[in-house]
């Protein structure tokens, strides 16, 4: 067996609170996606920089979208799966879920998340950090998932050993 039973089907769509939900990324989300990173570099670099070279502070539109479009690829695959965080309508991304196979020993996924800058403290990012653990553990075959950025830090979990 690999990462995923090979009949797993990952959820399309997820509630988070009354008036927000998860669903896959697309590269046609750009155009949403652009502002909610950009907006919120600085602080997304002092957390994923170090780890994975994201966000550029000069990220263009064409590499953000050639970006998304790798992510849509690695969820059709099962490879890798990036949720985005949006309003009911789909006017706004808000933040978006990482879920990744390990790279370091001691589990079975890595997940990582985070909201805009000014949605920090609120009652959104509050609905996130609460539905992601649930829905893992209700929706997902994984018994060990590390919260990198929660239950360990960035420069911890980069200390660890690798398993490839």
């Amino acid at each position: 067996m690999g990462w995923l039973p090979e009949d797993f089907e990952h959820p399309l769509r997820v509630p988070v609170g009354a008036h927000h939900h998860l669903r896959p990324i697309r590269a046609s989300d750009v155009e949403l996606d652009m502002p909610a990173v950009m907006g919120s570099q600085q602080r997304l670099w002092s957390i994923f920089g170090k780890a994975w070279g994201w966000p550029p502070a000069t990220m263009t539109i064409e590499q953000d979208r050639e970006d998304l479009l790798h992510h849509e690829r690695e969820i059709a695959a099962h490879l890798s799966f990036n949720y985005a965080l949006f309003d009911e309508q789909e006017t706004e991304l808000l933040g978006c879920v990482y879920l990744d196979p390990p790279e370091k020993v001691g589990a079975d996924a890595e997940v990582s998340w985070w909201v805009r800058d000014e949605y920090l403290g609120t009652d959104v990012e509050a609905a996130l950090d609460g539905v992601v653990p649930e829905w893992l553990a209700s929706s997902w075959p994984f018994t060990a998932v590390r919260y990198i950025g929660r239950d360990l830090t960035w420069d911890e979990w980069l200390a660890l050993p690798g398993i490839r």
